[in-house]
């Protein structure tokens, strides 16, 4: 039995001889941190990320996603990588938004778990051991719940709960804040997540479709110390664009000519019992058909309903180069047992 000493010892020739090997060393965390306009929280965010880990004796980084900020952020940020071995700094050309800025650290993560939290100080990072202690109970994703949370009842804390409803009903996925940045991911879930557009904020519906395991747990929330912030009610309509993809995805991402077979099916049946009947009239009754309104809707749905059929088939080809170009199952295999 190999005493504390010795393992510390074996685990640092195993980093040493990695690094000699080009190889990149596993770190037990990654942090990742998006930033916009955030240049007087940085130096006391990074700080207190440091101090809540470092006790816990586990291997660490934290990466800063500059997200195209005007206000100094990035050039402190290479300022602070220059004298921290723990910093990395991501230099983002122009403002992608948060969802690439969160892609651009993933990309970047070499942790076994992956913490993500916003910039503003809001989120504290003194819940990150208690976030890592619950995700090493067996689970895939731990979600923050801001229960007190800190922000302006109208503008934020409304909306933000019909949303959280929203979502929880469309998607299954039952949690009580979405909006919270500050979450701990597995890196083998992270690494079957592609993002892009506004998805940030389903993560944790993005990882039900993968077959994670979710939970969720409160966290502490703090008034808002530095600058304003970049959320405002304005983008209500890009959470309900978003939410509808999601819903799409999670029903339809393998079977998309479930969906759109089944309405062209449907729009053309109707269009030909329209036709029928009207067929019925001219030739029983001698009625004319040609200036019913009746007559254009037939032909409209008919038309639909091929254009749906055809988008069908296009999605189903679409679907297949998806999964077979980057060589992606469609299924995800949690653990296997047995030596063979």
């Amino acid at each position: 039995m190999l005493s504390n000493k010795e393992m510390d010892a074996a685990l640092f020739l195993e980093k040493l001889a990695a690094q000699q090997a080009g190889a990149e060393v596993v770190l037990d965390v990654s942090v990742v941190v998006p930033v916009y306009n955030e240049v007087e929280s940085l130096p006391h965010l990074i700080e207190a990320i440091a101090s809540s880990i470092q006790p816990s004796g586990l291997s660490y980084q934290i990466i800063c996603v500059d997200d195209g900020s005007k206000d100094g952020s990035g050039a402190l940020l290479q300022q602070l990588a220059s004298t921290r071995d723990d910093l990395c700094a991501v230099i983002l050309r122009r403002n992608y938004g948060q969802t690439a800025a969160m892609s651009a650290g993933f990309d970047r993560a070499r942790g076994r778990a992956i913490v993500t939290l916003d910039g503003d100080l809001q989120n504290d990072p003194a819940d990150i051991p208690l976030l890592l202690a619950k995700l090493n109970e067996g689970y895939d994703l731990v979600s923050g719940w801001r229960k007190n949370r800190q922000d302006n009842t109208i503008s934020r804390l409304i909306p933000s709960k019909i949303a959280n409803w929203l979502i929880g009903r469309v998607t299954g996925v039952n949690l009580h804040d979405y909006g919270c940045s500050l979450k701990a991911y597995k890196s083998e879930l992270v690494a079957d997540l592609n993002l892009y557009g506004e998805l940030h904020r389903f993560l944790p519906a993005l990882a039900f479709i993968e077959g994670a395991r979710i939970a969720e747990m409160p966290v502490r929330h703090h008034a808002r110390r530095f600058g304003q912030s970049k959320y405002g009610i304005w983008r209500t309509f890009r959470v309900l664009m978003d939410l509808l993809t999601i819903s799409f995805m999670k029903k339809f991402l393998t079977r998309p000519m479930h969906v759109f077979g089944l309405l062209g099916l449907s729009s053309m049946t109707l269009g030909t019992v329209l036709g029928i009947y009207l067929t019925f009239l001219k030739l029983a009754f001698g009625q004319s058909i040609g200036n019913r309104p009746l007559l254009i809707l037939a032909v409209v749905l008919l038309l639909t309903g091929v254009q749906l059929f055809c988008f069908g088939l296009l999605a189903e080809v679409m679907m297949r180069t998806y999964h077979e170009s980057q060589g992606k199952p469609i299924y995800r295999v949690r653990e296997v047992f047995g030596s063979k």
